[in-house]
């Protein structure tokens, strides 16, 4: 069996060391050999990540081991991310899933010998997965959610034209689109462009959004 690690960030702006770091303590705590910990700096919304990509097609084999720190680190759509897990625990492929904020996925049943009590364990594991992956797509529609609302507010104040960009950039208006950013759905370049600015006033403006978020 080879242990294998994953964790991804929604943008390169964040960092990817605690990740990492705990999957890593995780492993010396267990004794477990961790063979590598795959990363992705991108959204979660879909799998054509390649980092993500690579691990699955490359690395995992049958009997292996992946760990996760949370489940949206995997994926932030319910569907996918539950058909994902599905294609791990085939039969097939055997591949066994920890997610370290799910304490009973890291429960190893496999040497006890009550049938009864592996049953138990994958029907926990099964309903606190769904539940998880439930909570992250949730989550994520909420963020789009007020986002849009955002969007409608400068509309009605007059601030947006028909085009979508601002007639004159404020920073309100520029903290309602960078949360798209910080979601991971565009890029800082594709922001950017968007609200026709260059990179210095992104880098103004940005510095701006972070003094009040501190």
């Amino acid at each position: 069996m080879q242990y294998y690690g994953y964790h991804r960030t929604s943008t390169k702006e964040q960092h990817l060391e605690r990740g990492i770091t705990e999957i890593e303590q995780f492993c010396n705590s267990r004794n477990m050999n961790l063979a590598r910990i795959y990363t992705d700096q991108q959204t979660g919304k879909n799998f054509n990540r390649p980092g993500y990509r690579k691990l699955k097609e490359d690395a995992l084999r049958n009997g292996d081991c992946l760990i996760l720190t949370e489940i949206d680190r995997l994926g932030r759509n319910k569907g996918d991310t539950m058909n994902e897990l599905r294609y791990f625990k085939d039969k097939d492929k055997g591949i066994r899933i920890m997610i370290l904020e799910l304490p009973t996925t890291l429960t190893d049943f496999s040497d006890t010998s009550n049938e009864m009590a592996d049953l138990m364990l994958e029907f926990i594991n099964n309903i606190l997965i769904e539940l998880y992956t439930t909570l992250a797509e949730s989550e994520m529609h909420k963020r789009e959610k007020r986002q849009r609302e955002g969007l409608e507010q400068l509309k009605a104040r007059g601030e947006w034209d028909k085009m979508g960009r601002p007639r004159v950039m404020k920073q309100e208006g520029f903290n309602v689109e960078y949360e798209r950013v910080k979601s991971g759905e565009i890029a800082p370049f594709q922001l950017m462009k968007a609200l026709n600015i260059k990179r210095s006033t992104y880098y103004k403006y940005k510095r701006q959004y972070e003094m009040k978020k501190d």
